[in-house]
């Protein structure tokens, strides 16, 4: 703890904004052949990050996104929110975390086919003790922080697929989590609406918020101002750029054999 009239150190600063820390991190599966998804990767994400996580299939993607999302567990390292090891943590207690702290974005946007863009929104608050009105008033700020406001009232066969993409983002960020963490987002989506959601994504990064996009296409990824390039279960590569910036090709990464931020 900081005391008046003290100055936090440089570790103390870059601590107070972690969001996620992955420390020597293994997940292997399998019994008799063993299977590393992935190997020894340490990674920290903070408030205020737009990444993206890049690299071809078998590079431990998926994976990364399993443990980002608070979905599995390692086979070894630590994986911390906020200084707590979330393997400490019983199923209920790591329920709750996930919901609170991760909103997800899907390639299929998984909205529910006979409730509105508002139903479908104001579902992700049923079990948060909010009122009525408390949810409906939550879920239209969010819609219109997507630009949907107008389509409320709407069923997602009444929607194109950019837009049934930003009911889902809506659905993700309503619950006010500090890291969105999107799945090939733009994976179902055409190229005007794929630069529409990217760009949305962009905007929900807050000082206090991260954004983290797994994808498999470099040129999605090269819209993060923050990229990380995985390749045979490691990180490859991670550095800052300026958005927009492209890609090296995959054939030009360099293993680093970790990824530390």
């Amino acid at each position: 703890m900081i005391g008046v009239g003290e100055t936090a150190s440089p570790a103390q600063t870059e601590a107070a904004g972690v969001l996620i820390e992955l420390e020597e991190v293994t997940r292997t599966y399998g019994e008799t052949v063993l299977v590393h998804a992935l190997n020894q990767v340490s990674l920290r994400i903070h408030s205020g990050d737009f990444m993206s996580i890049v690299g071809p299939s078998g590079s431990g993607k998926s994976t990364m996104l399993g443990l980002l999302g608070i979905l599995d567990l390692p086979t070894s390292g630590r994986i911390s929110v906020g200084g707590t090891d979330v393997s400490t943590l019983g199923d209920y207690q790591r329920s709750r975390l996930r919901g609170d702290f991760v909103g997800f974005v899907f390639q299929q946007f998984h909205l529910v086919p006979h409730l509105t863009a508002q139903g479908n929104v104001e579902a992700a608050l049923l079990y948060r003790g909010l009122s009525v009105s408390a949810r409906r008033e939550r879920a239209r700020e969010a819609l219109d922080r997507v630009g949907l406001a107008h389509r409320s009232d709407h069923r997602p066969i009444q929607m194109s697929g950019g837009e049934q993409q930003r009911v889902a983002l809506a659905r993700a960020i309503v619950t006010e989590p500090r890291m969105v963490l999107a799945d090939e987002p733009t994976g179902a989506l055409d190229t005007a609406n794929a630069a529409n959601v990217i760009q949305i994504l962009e905007d929900l990064v807050t000082p206090d918020t991260a954004v983290v996009i797994v994808t498999h296409d470099r040129e999605v990824a090269a819209h993060a101002a923050r990229r990380v390039s995985m390749l045979d279960g490691h990180i490859a590569d991670d550095h800052r750029a300026v958005p927009g910036t492209p890609l090296g090709p995959p054939a030009t990464l360099v293993r680093s054999g970790g990824g530390s931020a």
